[in-house]
């Protein structure tokens, strides 16, 4: 025979949580709220910075593809076969040759506009519209465009330029032949004229507008395809 006493009958009334209970569960789920949202957030950040490393890395090899690539074009002219030193011509100096570099953070070149079929045009004088140039101005990397002055080539509102270094190295020399020797001191051919091959390579270094924690930097070399050419054949 079941004998019910009133604390039997309070046990069996008891229903639902108890606020100790209620108060455990809550502080369970405001903690695994609390991991939630900590790991979210980091995973927000960490793509951020993956997107902006990977903006800042393309906008750099980008302006070293376009500076190399400019670069390389240094010194073409039209009539290039009339630099060429051989029996009863006078060869013509190539006026687009000259590459300056007044500091690292600058160069200076030029090429012509005219082609092999408008070689008419050549007028073989580097004129304003035919000079090209890159430089550092502040956090920015600027393009001269002859006529049209220099032009932002980087944007400043998301990448910072902190360095620009353009390098002009000597790789190799040849001596080449020409129709005649050299006469007087210094042996038959010592007057003959010198192609130096060139090579420039160029180094850029920048930050991120928003994060200058968010660094990246690139290296880019490309030969010139016109050798300078210094001296000349006798007459």
């Amino acid at each position: 025979m079941l004998v019910v006493t009133p604390r039997t009958q309070r046990r069996q009334r008891q229903r639902g949580l108890s606020l100790v209970e209620l108060m455990v569960g809550v502080a369970i789920g405001l903690i695994v709220v609390a991991a939630a949202t900590m790991m979210v957030a980091t995973q927000l950040a960490d793509n951020r910075r993956l997107l902006l490393e990977t903006q800042i890395q393309q906008d750099l090899r980008a302006t070293a593809d376009i500076i190399v690539r400019e670069v390389r074009r240094s010194g073409y002219w039209a009539r290039a076969r009339q630099g060429v030193w051989t029996a009863g011509a006078t060869p013509i100096v190539n006026a687009y040759s000259t590459l300056t570099s007044p500091s690292n953070t600058e160069v200076g070149f030029a090429y012509s506009s005219a082609t092999e079929a408008l070689e008419f045009l050549e007028d073989n004088a580097a004129s304003a519209a035919e000079t090209r140039g890159f430089r550092l101005n502040g956090a920015v990397i600027e393009t001269f465009l002859g006529g049209g002055g220099w032009q932002a080539l980087t944007d400043g509102t998301t990448l910072n330029v902190t360095e620009l270094r353009v390098e002009l190295d000597t790789v190799a020399t040849t001596t080449m032949t020409c129709p005649k020797d050299c006469t007087g001191p210094g042996g038959p051919q010592a007057c003959w004229p010198v192609a130096t091959v060139r090579v420039v390579n160029v180094f850029i270094d920048g930050t991120a507008v928003t994060d200058a924690a968010v660094r990246r930097s690139v290296r880019s070399s490309a030969r010139l395809r016109n050798e300078l050419i210094t001296g000349s054949c006798p007459a």
